[in-house]
C-alpha cells in the first residue's frame, strides 16, 4: 500500500507501522484518538459540573 511501510524483524514479522501522515494525517488522528479513548476507559469519570467548577476555581475558565 502507498504511504504505510512495515517494519519487520528477523523472522520477517511486522513490528512496526510508518505511515505518509501527508497522506493519511487524518486517518491517523482518528485512530490515535480510538486509541486514546480506549486506554482512559477505566478512568475516573467527572461529572460536566464539577468539572466547569474546578477550572473556574482555577482560573482556567471564567
Amino acid at each position: 500500500m502507498e504511504g504505510i511501510h512495515f517494519l519487520t524483524d528477523d523472522q520477517n514479522n511486522r513490528i512496526a507501522v510508518q505511515i505518509d501522515l501527508r497522506k493519511y494525517g487524518a486517518l491517523w488522528e482518528d485512530f490515535y484518538d480510538v486509541l486514546v479513548a480506549e486506554q482512559r476507559k477505566n478512568d475516573e469519570k467527572v461529572p460536566l459540573e464539577q468539572l466547569i467548577s474546578d477550572l473556574k476555581k482555577s482560573g482556567k475558565l471564567a
